[in-house]
């Protein structure tokens, strides 16, 4: 675990504290009580670090290891510095944790506390349940190696709770927290894990120097001519950003959207993107749920926002309507109108209804609206909105194959009305470009942008999920 800790922080910068503390129960041994923890450059940039050690009871939490943390969470909080936890343990030390006198720790009310305050990062590289998991939850960016495994209780406590006799893997495989989106990054293994850390730690310091270009001439032939097939919007993100600055977080939750960290000409952008491969690029609940946290992490922490389009608009339907869709595409909207930050919009294809509205808009005030020439616009889906606009003609239409056709009629009508010129020449995108031009575009107006005002204290909150 010390070896962890030397290879998150810069070489020769970490300074420990607390390391002579020991178990408050007497008769108990172990080296800093299983906490250590100090601060350290991490890319050149103060941050503190906490680190259980599983080789000393388990890395479980006890009376004055949860001293220690608290005390490193409140210069945390104090000196506006970043924090990344190394969450190895089994919860409580139960026997520990009754020594007289002690209250209740004030560990996870100060650890909450930071939020939207300063970057947190929590890495789980074994096993993290009861008080180690409530940490893991209330990171901005949760890592975890694929052997990882996690629970807000282990395994006795289950047993007891349940009369379900279960491993720790059985309980919370790294699987399920993908699944369930409790985790943003998936690796392999611990220096993985380490190596996420620091570089997601990079997002939120100063411009880097410009990275290489990608090849530009690349995404003009990215979106398919036919609008009903699919392209994985990855491949634009690639595209625009510098090479290898790109970090995507939650990728096996809410799939019909991509959220990533990176970075155009050394600027770090919070992108957001519809996933055709995905329900098409319509937003269902865990889409708008993930973006909108990723939106407040960016807002937080004044990372401007790209915004790529590509929408049929929300998922429709009574089953999507049973996973209160209501309330969870209303979140990533409010999300959206009330960052700070600035937006920068592009619409590669379908810019539909109310997923449109969402996605970069005209009335979020985006600090400019672009869009390729691939790029349709429609209240809604134009195949349904030639079903309504036209449908007592077409349903005078006796014959089901003349019908069809008149139905296409009227549907290449509307589609040739709201091509991206046509949008255009009525002012509801500020240009149409070459798909090559987008990340010079991009990165031109992103010099123009103004710093960010200083603040002295918090932006917003960042919800835990």
């Amino acid at each position: 675990m010390r070896e962890a800790v030397a290879a998150l922080a810069d070489p020769d910068s970490f300074v420990e504290y607390g390391g002579l503390v020991r178990p408050a129960l007497p008769g108990m041994s172990g080296a800093a009580d299983g906490l250590v923890m100090g601060t350290a450059q991490v890319g050149g940039r103060a941050t503190d670090i906490v680190a259980y050690d599983y080789t000393v009871y388990a890395g479980t939490q006890s009376a004055n290891n949860h001293a220690k943390i608290s005390r490193m969470l409140g210069h945390a909080e104090q000196h506006r510095v970043p924090v990344i936890c190394w969450l190895d343990g089994g919860g409580a030390r139960p026997h520990d944790m009754k020594v007289e006198g002690r209250g209740a720790s004030a560990t996870f009310v100060t650890f909450a506390r930071l939020s939207g305050l300063v970057p947190t990062i929590g890495i789980v590289p074994g096993r993290a349940f009861a008080g180690h998991a409530n940490l893991a939850g209330m990171c901005d960016l949760l890592v975890m190696t694929q052997d990882g495994c996690m629970g807000m209780a282990g395994p006795p406590l289950v047993e007891a709770a349940l009369g379900l006799k279960l491993t720790p893997e059985e309980i919370g495989p790294a699987a399920v927290h993908v699944a369930s989106g409790a985790v943003d990054v998936l690796v392999e293994d611990e220096a993985a894990a380490i190596e996420t850390a620091r570089r997601y730690l990079g997002y939120f310091g100063p411009p880097a120097p410009a990275g290489e270009a990608p090849d530009g001439a690349l995404l003009r032939d990215l979106v398919p001519e036919n609008p009903r097939r699919a392209y994985d919007v990855r491949k634009v993100i690639a595209g625009i950003a510098d090479r290898g600055s790109v970090l995507e977080v939650k990728a096996g939750y809410g799939r019909a959207m991509v959220t990533a960290l990176a970075r155009i000409e050394g600027r770090a952008v919070g992108v957001i993107a519809n996933q055709p491969m995905f329900l098409a690029g319509a937003i269902d609940g865990p889409a708008a749920e993930k973006a909108a946290r990723f939106v407040q992490i960016c807002d937080a922490f004044d990372i401007p926002l790209l915004v790529l389009c590509d929408t049929p608009g929300l998922m429709v339907g009574p089953e999507v309507e049973k996973t209160n869709l209501v309330r969870r595409s209303a979140r990533l909207l409010t999300a959206l109108a009330n960052a700070t930050v600035p937006i920068m919009t592009v619409v590669l294809r379908k810019a539909y209804g109310l997923g449109y509205y969402i996605m970069g808009s005209r009335p979020l005030h985006p600090s400019i609206l672009l869009a390729w020439p691939t790029a349709e616009f429609g209240g809604m889906g134009l195949e349904g909105a030639a079903s309504i606009i036209h449908r007592q003609e077409l349903e005078a239409i006796a014959d089901p194959a003349a019908r069809a056709e008149a139905h296409r009629a009227r549907t290449a009508e509307l589609r040739a009305y709201n091509t991206a010129l046509e949008v255009a020449g009525r002012f509801a995108y500020d240009d149409v470009i070459d798909p090559a031009d987008t990340r010079g575009i991009l990165g031109k107006v992103l010099r123009g942008l103004p710093p960010a005002p200083p603040r002295s204290g918090r932006k917003r909150l960042i919800d835990p999920c």
